[in-house]
């Protein structure tokens, strides 16, 4: 069964009264506040906004990294505060390729809840024509019981290892990749093995996945096959998760570090590679 949900399908699911919460995570790096204004603009309808800095992530010192894991308690009370029940299916959306319901995608599968993304976002769904509103949804509180999250969460330190028994993908733009750019945190380059992969290679033009043999590809040739130990890290934990997502897709399983770029940037001592190769 897909990861992904066409927004045909999701309207289907929705118009036969189906188990269906769908919750917006529109979300911005440059404007964590965004989302919920671009939430207010237009949503699907029914529809509640799922806040990524609160509610999916937590905070703390710039050595655990810009979005730490929410405990399994703050999970559980913010998808019950979005009304799911025992037995739902979530449907997690964004504005465009998934990025940011990717996240949402990963905790709440860790915590046993049956999970999908739709495809092409917010945008996809009006590209279909179908309606949208701008009321502020407040469900009646859920009583879905979570799993344990975090298990399929790296430690900095199983990070600095695991080139060495695996893959380990920087989903990050090629430029903060190579050391040539970095606006948000304080030292440019890769972790010491890792390769580079983009999220931005999995999408076509009106962000939705493109097809399994060709994402298949893509991940070769970075030495990722069904049955490669691969991991994923980015900027600060979201877009891994993206990549994780995409691999799932497509049979291969794999980890995230959380802390990403953010926290190996914030931990003195830790090596840094730069150029073009692992390093």
């Amino acid at each position: 069964m897909s990861d992904f949900v066409s927004a045909s399908e999701l309207n289907d699911l929705l118009s036969r009264g189906a188990p269906v919460r769908v919750i917006d995570v529109r979300w911005r790096l440059d404007r964590p506040d965004a989302g919920h204004d671009d939430y207010l603009t237009g949503h699907i309808p029914g529809a509640v906004f799922a806040a990524l800095d609160t509610e999916l992530a937590t905070h703390g010192e710039p050595s655990e990294g810009r979005h730490p894991l929410p405990s399994t308690a703050t999970l559980q009370a913010a998808a019950r505060r979005w009304g799911v029940r025992a037995g739902d299916t979530v449907v997690a959306y964004d504005d465009f390729t998934g990025i940011s319901a990717a996240r949402a995608w990963w905790l709440l599968r860790q915590g046993g809840v049956d999970v999908r993304v739709l495809d092409g976002g917010i945008r996809g769904w009006q590209a279909e024509g179908f309606e949208v509103a701008t009321d502020d949804v407040v469900p009646e509180p859920g009583d879905v019981v979570l799993d344990e999250i975090g298990g399929d969460a790296l430690s900095i330190d199983e990070t600095a290892a695991f080139p060495e028994s695996g893959v380990l993908i920087d989903a990050r733009a090629a430029d903060r990749y190579r050391g040539e750019s970095e606006p948000y945190d304080p030292v440019a380059g890769h972790i010491p093995g890792a390769r580079n992969l983009p999220e931005s290679v999995h999408f076509d033009a009106a962000g939705r996945i493109l097809d399994r043999e060709t994402i298949l590809v893509s991940f070769a040739e970075i030495g990722v096959t069904p049955g490669t130990p691969v991991a994923a890290y980015c900027g600060s934990g979201v877009t891994a998760a993206h990549t994780a997502l995409v691999l799932h897709e497509v049979g291969i399983d794999a980890r995230v570090f959380p802390g990403s770029w953010s926290q190996w940037s914030n931990t003195p001592g830790l090596p840094v590679a730069t150029g073009d190769q692992p390093g």
